[in-house]
């Protein structure tokens, strides 16, 4: 459990207008995981309808009316380490993500790449690399002729990489983020390996999509990634990406409707906010505005010739990547165990976590069978 000291408010957590939304999530009022639909500032046990958040979804049945009304949001008194508890707003879906969606991100993933996960060779290695491209690449449509022909003047230049065949080629990275029920989620401990020297947070919106492919709403994400890991060798993707409490999802997951819409998906401003006990603060942001690949063709992407019988959520990738030093000069930002990590985007609200490593997290035991065996002890369970 975390031991740090947030007090769940839903205005902040979910948004000033969070009673005029729909939000889907899990929270455990003593006996297990319980699906929940907040709507109109009423929280709804759908649990007969449905045991799981997965299937709620993979049924369409996202009625509020068809649960149990349990009390206002802000009057239930939730939160990470008492009863009722807050969980991660998903169950048995796949977690996906896709990288290097963004042009700056791209780059960054180059510099890390060329400079081999050293931290302290970055800066030159950025240096070079942006006065060969510059920022000529933020407007190449990823698939086209035009991106063609820029791979074959990069490739003339010997600044071609793997990592730019997925920012401009045809087919976008998609890869698998976290293990089914291993996420953490708001108020919760984020970890990064604890023999990471080079890492940083990734906000993110997170799109919820049903086993048919249809997105469903949104949330916000923290990818939390190495880059020391990933810069060595593009196959560590794995190990810099997937480890304990690597992977937070907002609190609630906001239901698209006419309020809140795939729209304001695409135009959504995503900010976030490291505080560290050394007094170091590090603001940022990411412009959904940026994307090279529109949110739908990625889920596309993510269905490729695959099936998701559970649904799936996806990850849409980041604008940010630090530079802003921290300790040395030239040697750019990494974590700090004690970090409070703030994301936040307008409809959605702000997640929060503080990070510590991933050995000393909580370790995460409940898996599917423990799942099932607790659906199945509570009578949730049917044919």
């Amino acid at each position: 459990m975390s031991t740090n000291t947030f007090i769940f408010d839903p205005a902040d957590a979910l948004g000033p207008d969070w009673r005029e939304g729909r939000w889907l999530g899990r929270i455990d009022r003593g006996d297990g995981p319980t699906p929940v639909i907040v709507a109109g500032g009423i929280v709804h046990d759908m649990a007969m309808v449905a045991p799981t958040v997965a299937e709620l979804v993979a049924r369409g049945a996202l009625d509020p009316a068809a649960g149990e009304p349990i009390g206002a949001l802000d009057a239930l008194g939730l939160s990470v380490d008492s009863t009722p508890r807050l969980l991660s707003s998903i169950d048995l879906q796949c977690v996906k993500a896709a990288g290097v969606t963004f042009a700056v991100s791209a780059l960054e993933r180059v510099i890390e790449e060329r400079a081999r996960g050293d931290a302290g060779a970055a800066s030159a290695v950025r240096a070079r690399i942006e006065e060969r491209i510059g920022g000529g690449m933020a407007q190449v449509v990823p698939g086209t002729d035009e991106a063609a022909a820029l791979k074959a003047a990069l490739i003339e230049e010997d600044l071609w990489s793997q990592y730019l065949e997925v920012a401009i080629g045809p087919d976008a990275e998609i890869f698998t983020k976290a293990p089914t029920l291993s996420t953490v989620g708001w108020g919760a401990e984020i970890g990064i390996r604890s023999d990471s020297t080079w890492n940083n947070p990734e906000p993110e919106i997170v799109l919820l999509v049903a086993p048919d492919g249809h997105a469903v709403g949104a949330t916000i994400g923290n990818d939390v990634n190495l880059r020391d890991f990933e810069g060595r060798s593009a196959l560590l993707l794995g190990k810099a990406k997937d480890n304990n409490a690597s992977c937070s999802l907002g609190a609630f997951i906001r239901l698209f409707d006419d309020r809140y819409t795939m729209d304001d998906v695409r135009r959504a401003e995503v900010a976030l906010r490291i505080e560290g006990r050394d007094g170091y603060v590090l603001d940022g942001a990411s412009s959904m505005s940026q994307i090279s690949r529109d949110p739908l063709e990625l889920v596309r992407q993510a269905l490729s010739e695959h099936q998701y019988p559970d649904g799936f959520v996806l990850f849409l990738g980041t604008l940010f990547a630090p530079t802003k030093d921290r300790d040395e000069p030239q040697r750019g930002f990494t974590h700090k165990v004690g970090d409070t990590v703030s994301i936040s985007a307008p409809g959605l609200g702000r997640l929060v976590n503080t990070v510590t490593t991933s050995k000393a997290a909580a370790p995460w035991t409940f898996g599917v069978m423990a799942l099932f065996r607790n659906l199945a002890q509570r009578g949730l369970l049917s044919a």
